[in-house]
Order: C-alpha cells, then sequence, then structure tokens
C-alpha cells in the first residue's frame, strides 16, 4: 500500500478511452464524486488555478457544506476551469498513482471533456479556433491581412472575431510569417561544426503548429545552435500533435495524429535520428500523452511507444549535449538578464528546469526562475469566458516578472511567454523594458551570435 507523501514518482494509467464505462455519464459522475470529496477534504491545490476555488466555493455554499448537497450540473465551471496543465497531479497531490486514492484531476476533467465532446456540446467557434494546421496555412498565405485583422488595437476586426468565435478582444494573438519554418529548412541548411564535441548526433526537429506558423525563428535558432555544437538536423512536420484537440477531449482524434505522427518519425528514428520537439506541450504529448491514449492493444502502439522513448524536448537535448559531450565555444554574455517562465508542460515532463540549466551555460548569466502557471492554457485562454480569469491566474507571474525588470522575459511556451508580457503591460505598461517574449533558445542562439538583431527577432 502507497503512503501519504511517499517519495515514489507519480504513475499515469492507460486512457482508456475505448471502453464504454468511460462515457457512462453516472459512472463518470460518481468518479466526480469520488475525486471532489478527496480534494474536499485536502485543498492543497487551492492557488493553483481556478478549478479548485470554484469546486471548494461550491461546496462551502451548499446546504450542507459538504459535496452530498452539491448539484452535479454545478460541475461544469470546475471543469471548464482546467487548463490540463498537470501542476496537480506533478507537484501538489498526495493521492496520485500510486496511492491508493488513486487521483489524477487532469485526466479525470479530460475525461468530463471527452463525454461534452462525443455529445456534440463542443461548439462550433471552439473546434475551428483549434484547427492548427488550417488556420496556420490560411493565415500564412495572407500573413499581412492575418496580422493586421488579429492585433488588439484592431476595433474593426477584433469586436467582430469576439462576437463570432469567441476570442476575447484584448487577448493577445499568435502572430503569422508568410515563410513557415518547414519552407525555411528546405530552402537553406546550417553547416555542420565538425569540429563541435558532439560532432555525429543526428537529430530531426518535430516543427510544431506554432513554430511551423507563427515563430520560425525559434526554429532556426535551435538548428543553428545544433549545427553550430555538431548535431546534423533534418525538420519534419507531419502535422499537429493534437493538444488542442485534447484540451476538447478529442481522443480519437488525438490517437489518429499519434499513429500518424509515429509512423511518420519511425524511419528517422530506425536511422539513428533523435526527435526533438520544440515547444513543451508537443513534447510533453509524444513522451507521455500518446502511449496513455494510443490503446495497447493497437497495432501502432509500439511505435508510439518507441517514438515517446527517442522524443527529447529542445532545452533537455542542449542540456543533454553540455552534459556529455560538452558545448561548442563561442558563447558570450548577454546584457540585461532573463525572467524565466517555467511552463507548466515543461515541468509536468519531469526532467528538471532544463530551460535554466541551458541558460546558466551562458557566461556571466543572470537567471531568474519562475515556477508557477502563467494561466494562458492555450486555446483556453484566449477565450471571452476565461480571458480574465487568465490573466487573475497569470497575475502573481507577471508581477514577479516586472520586478525583476529583466531585459528578457521567456517561456519555452510560446503562448505563456507571450500572456506574462500582456499581463505585465496591463499592471504597470511604463515600468515593462521588454518589446516581445522570446523563447529560450532565441537568447541561448543570441549568445552565440547565431540569431541576428532584425525586426522579427529584435
Amino acid at each position: 500500500m502507497a503512503s501519504e507523501g511517499g517519495l515514489g514518482a507519480p504513475i499515469r494509467h492507460q486512457i482508456d478511452w475505448t471502453n464504454p464505462d468511460f462515457f457512462d455519464e453516472k459512472k463518470l459522475d460518481a468518479e466526480l464524486r469520488r475525486v471532489f470529496d478527496i480534494c474536499h477534504g485536502c485543498r492543497r491545490c487551492f492557488n493553483l488555478c481556478d478549478s479548485f476555488p470554484r469546486l471548494f466555493d461550491l461546496i462551502d455554499a451548499s446546504d450542507t457544506g459538504e459535496l452530498d448537497s452539491v448539484a452535479s450540473a454545478d460541475f461544469k465551471p470546475v471543469v471548464d476551469a482546467c487548463t490540463l496543465c498537470d501542476m496537480c497531479f506533478m507537484t501538489k497531490c498526495p493521492y496520485v498513482p500510486p496511492h491508493e486514492f488513486n487521483l489524477d484531476f487532469p485526466h479525470l476533467m479530460l475525461r468530463y471533456r471527452a463525454v461534452e465532446q462525443k455529445k456534440g456540446a463542443v461548439g462550433f467557434a471552439q473546434r475551428q479556433l483549434t484547427e492548427t494546421d488550417r488556420n496556420g496555412k490560411i493565415a500564412s498565405a495572407m500573413a499581412p491581412i492575418a496580422n493586421w485583422a488579429s492585433a488588439t488595437g484592431n476595433g474593426m476586426t477584433r469586436p467582430a472575431l469576439e462576437s463570432l468565435a469567441g476570442v476575447d478582444r484584448r487577448a493577445e494573438l499568435p502572430r503569422f510569417h508568410g515563410k513557415t519554418f518547414t519552407a525555411r529548412a528546405k530552402a537553406s541548411k546550417p553547416e555542420v561544426n565538425a569540429e563541435a564535441p558532439a560532432f555525429g548526433r543526428k537529430a530531426i526537429l518535430f516543427a510544431t503548429c506554432f513554430v511551423n506558423y507563427s515563430n520560425p525563428t525559434v526554429g532556426e535558432a535551435a538548428r543553428a545552435i545544433l549545427a553550430h555544437n555538431g548535431v546534423e538536423t533534418e525538420v519534419g512536420y507531419p502535422g499537429c500533435c493534437g493538444m488542442p484537440q485534447l484540451e476538447h477531449g478529442d481522443l480519437a482524434r488525438v490517437a489518429d495524429n499519434a499513429r500518424r505522427t509515429a509512423a511518420y518519425f519511425g524511419p528517422w528514428i530506425d536511422k539513428g535520428y533523435d526527435v526533438v520537439a520544440l515547444t513543451p506541450s508537443c513534447a510533453l504529448m509524444l513522451k507521455f500523452e500518446w502511449p496513455l491514449i494510443v490503446p495497447k492493444d493497437d497495432p501502432a502502439h509500439e511505435s508510439v511507444v518507441t517514438l515517446s522513448k527517442a522524443t527529447r524536448d529542445i532545452s533537455e537535448y542542449i542540456v543533454a549535449i553540455a552534459d556529455k559531450e560538452g558545448l561548442a565555444p563561442g558563447l558570450k554574455p548577454l546584457d540585461g538578464g532573463v525572467t524565466l517562465h517555467l511552463a507548466c508542460h515543461a515541468r509536468a515532463q519531469n526532467l528538471g528546469p532544463k530551460a535554466a540549466e541551458m541558460l546558466r551555460r551562458i557566461p556571466e548569466a543572470d537567471v531568474s526562475v519562475i515556477e508557477r502557471c502563467s494561466g494562458h492554457g492555450g486555446s483556453w485562454g484566449i477565450q471571452n469566458c476565461n480571458f480574465d480569469t487568465a490573466l487573475k491566474v497569470g497575475r502573481p507571474v507577471a508581477r514577479r516578472a516586472l520586478e525583476e525588470g529583466k531585459a528578457y522575459v521567456a517561456s519555452e511556451c510560446p503562448l505563456a511567454a507571450k500572456h506574462v508580457v500582456q499581463g505585465m503591460k496591463m499592471l504597470d505598461a511604463a515600468a515593462v523594458k521588454v518589446e516581445r517574449s522570446s523563447h529560450p533558445v532565441e537568447i541561448f542562439a543570441r549568445a552565440y551570435g547565431l540569431l541576428p538583431e532584425t525586426p522579427e527577432n529584435a
């Protein structure tokens, strides 16, 4: 029997979504009540996100002050506030498996959303927002118009977008580039430094939808760093990892993405290539979520597990090179310091603060780390029903970043980084020293002199 507060690593079980019982609403309600009652008696997660305050307020305001007098119909706001950041599971909850209580709050919220999705309760506009590949292709083809229309100061288009799609007019949205990362990768390939200690390594970069369409500079920076350190790189993008669909509980769609992507990367793995994901949410999907979603009796499960074992987060990969072979010379100090937000989906990978370890390899590095949720939560945080909550949850991060006053504000999650800077400007625009957020690999590439100061990445 596991003991409360034990030192064993959390264990996650297969998501049994192919079992009809998974979608049985009475059994779901029974499990919600079992878990919520445990949470009510514990309350360690009260300050992580808005789900838990909503749950506890709901119980405290009930007739008995206990869960038995709370109607099941009132659970939905609790579920809706969950961003699937996994921080309750990874950092707070003493009752996760292998504890006998077997509590996995995020995956229970996922089950609730899967039931909603199967019932057709996910709105049309919400589904369209998560079609990242389609949206990215269209927006990249007309990038100047798309960026004009999505700018927060556009009083003509943003109110219309809010009315039609529920996207809060105040929310900063990703910009798009006419030339995607995959297109840039085909056009040019960095020369591999044969003198680097890590020469001989081979990696294929999973471009990810965000880097491919909205921030190709992150991919170019990663590729330049790896080439300078002797790593031969290729770039692959078979499609979105499915995290946006996971947020809505579309597990069948996610499983299809996993099968397709595993089949794509399988031959590269067979040729000795490591798979390196450029954003932590995508790395989390490949490494941890997919093996739990694709059933063990599925013919693709083995290839999904093989991909999981071969995948590394970009910061994790660079630190591994530094620790094992040593970094190529050339890093120079950067003025002004870095405030680094540790993305929740990087923390959920349970690999340590690799982005901070990487940045501290820069000579005279001045790195301040913030380990708290930004509040963004992917497509969740830009919706007008959630944006104020996203700002509230992220306010401690924004306030801390303001107090640090560093020259750079960075996060491995590009959406979180953008959200933090927006939160800083809302608190005190005059005190904000940065115009835009950065990805840690952009900062590292700049320290190597591999990322020139241009209007795009300055």
